[in-house]
């Protein structure tokens, strides 16, 4: 799990919200049967589920560290909007933060059975200030700028062609999925090592689809198979590792992952805009 304190942040809001829980809730309106507004006090009397999830940020470069795993504990979104009944047409939620942040998720996302949650916790505590207290958006699969509405005050039911959001507006795609991508954390990019055995690990990850493996190459040299930690879930990230007889000189070591859907990474680069990051991720390493 990724410590609260050293979880990744990007906010649009230049002060942090101060919201009051005693003043906070919850309105879904929209395309429904009937509006619906829950307080404080009768969300936390719902029964809640804790879930391990890995969120990422779309403007995360190949390689980057805007990612984090944590403990959510919260009410799945679904059972909410099952209580204001979205109609048929809906495709689309526009969430709204305290400060007027929106982000537009795709409904599916929010009503099949990912563990999409509105979190009152993170990691075993209160879900701190910073990343949403008193209630934030948490869906699993999607990048966060399309999902992870902090500080969250309404849900919106309505449709992609009738609505926009914060960053959509800004020429971000619509509906964010993560893509596939796995990273070196270990030897560090122009890190020197000693000659003899050495190790490489690092993480991948494409939430709510899940890791079948990873492969790593050496100076264009053949791809080996890594070994895989046990996985948490779909919808968190994979450790991996490799052994590696390092011999004296300069080194390039690339990584990529496969799927549990069949998917190979490509090696295709791409910049965050407009919708992630995509590519090799690769170090270069001397060899003492």
């Amino acid at each position: 799990m990724t410590p609260n304190a050293e979880f990744y942040r990007i906010d649009t809001a230049l002060i942090v919200p101060q919201v009051d829980p005693a003043d906070w809730s919850l309105r879904i309106h929209g395309m429904v049967d009937r509006e619906v507004e829950i307080t404080w006090d009768q969300l936390r009397a719902m029964p809640m589920q804790e879930s391990d999830v890995t969120l990422a940020c779309v403007s995360n470069e190949v390689g980057g560290s805007l990612i984090g795993n944590a403990r959510w504990l919260g009410v799945p979104v679904r059972e909410l909007l099952a209580r204001a009944g979205v109609d048929a047409e809906a495709d689309m939620v526009l969430s709204t933060s305290a400060e007027g942040f929106t982000a537009s998720t795709p409904i599916e996302a929010l009503t099949d059975d990912r563990d999409a949650l509105l979190a009152v916790g993170m990691n075993g505590e209160p879900l701190p200030i910073e990343h949403g207290f008193p209630v934030r958006m948490v869906v699993p699969g999607l990048y966060g700028y399309v999902s992870a509405t902090k500080w969250v005050t309404q849900l919106e039911v309505t449709r992609f062609d009738r609505a926009k959001a914060y960053w959509t507006t800004r020429g971000w795609s619509d509906r964010g999925p993560v893509k596939l991508q796995s990273r070196i954390d270990v030897p560090r990019r122009g890190q020197s090592i000693p000659a003899g055995d050495a190790v490489i690990a690092g993480m991948a990850w494409q939430q709510h689809v899940g890791i079948a493996g990873v492969e790593v190459r050496i100076d264009d040299g053949p791809w080996r198979a890594a070994e895989l930690a046990t996985a948490i879930s779909a919808d968190t990230w994979v450790q991996w590792s490799i052994d590696w007889v390092a011999e004296s000189g300069a080194h390039t070591v690339e990584c990529r992952a496969l799927s549990v859907d069949g998917e190979m990474q490509t090696a295709d680069p791409a910049a965050p805009a407009p919708d992630g990051a995509q590519g090799w991720h690769r170090i270069d390493v001397s060899v003492a």
